[in-house]
């Protein structure tokens, strides 16, 4: 008689996910996601680590095509960090007023460019600590830019992202919990390849209202408060009997 094939569900005696369990959940769960998402990767247009950095500040609280619209014409404009510390606040404001929270995403981003004249010879510093130094920059854009621009394994952690880990159950307690059980669960390759997956997945599926019915990974999730197929069978009105009085 054949061994049955273990689940990736498996969990221990008090009810608690097996250790190996959880991480052939999560790679099975990854590869499912990279097969329904096969153009993942990055939704925001650049060309260079500086606009990549300068895009992902403008992406906060807004959608990415938007921002693209902006920086196709704003990066015409300006070329580097001299360009935006240069410019007079209230103008590159007005560059900027169609990505939203336009006067404090130009404070940040002229604070930014100084910083990098100042302190890094107008260069996009390669390392957390220094990224996370520069005004607007938090450990999710840091982790973008890293990861997209030179290639350094890193995990970012938007609200698409937390949305996802979360209802998967892959969290731990403290304030960088999700990213830092991503990455005990996934090898340093694919920790960029888990991010814009887990991100596509959160913006197409695993929406605030999720996608249950269609969702690749529905099996293998084990969100509580999953939804259901809505019913497409149209219940038929019934008519009234039309009785006559007699007189």
């Amino acid at each position: 008689m054949p061994l049955a094939r273990s689940s990736p569900k498996a969990r221990t005696a008090k009810g608690r996910e097996d250790p190996a369990a959880r991480r052939r959940r999560a790679r099975a769960i990854l590869t499912r996601l990279a097969k329904a998402n096969p153009d993942w990767g990055p939704t925001l247009e650049y060309s260079n680590p500086f606009e990549l950095l300068v895009a992902t500040i403008l992406a906060a609280q807004a959608k990415d095509e938007r921002i693209n619209q902006v920086t196709r014409e704003l990066f015409a404009k300006y070329h580097g960090p001299a360009d935006f510390v240069k410019v007079p606040l209230a103008e590159l404001e007005r560059d900027l007023r169609p990505t939203g929270f336009y006067r404090m995403k130009a404070k940040a981003i002229r604070g930014a460019s100084e910083q990098l004249l100042a302190e890094f010879g107008g260069e996009v510093p390669r390392d957390m600590d220094s990224l996370v130094r520069l005004r607007g920059v938090g450990r999710k854009t840091a982790s973008i830019v890293l990861g997209n621009a030179f290639g350094v394994p890193a995990i970012a952690v938007d609200r698409h992202v937390e949305r996802v880990a979360t209802r998967l159950g892959f969290t731990r307690k403290g304030p960088s919990g999700i990213e830092e059980e991503l990455r005990s669960l996934y090898p340093k390759k694919d920790w960029v390849k888990v991010t814009w997956n887990f991100v596509l997945h959160g913006r197409r599926i695993c929406t605030p209202t999720p996608k249950c019915p269609v969702c690749p990974i529905s099996d293998l999730c084990p969100y509580p408060k999953k939804t259901k197929a809505e019913s497409t069978t149209r219940r038929t009105p019934q008519r009234r009997s039309s009785t006559r009085r007699t007189r």
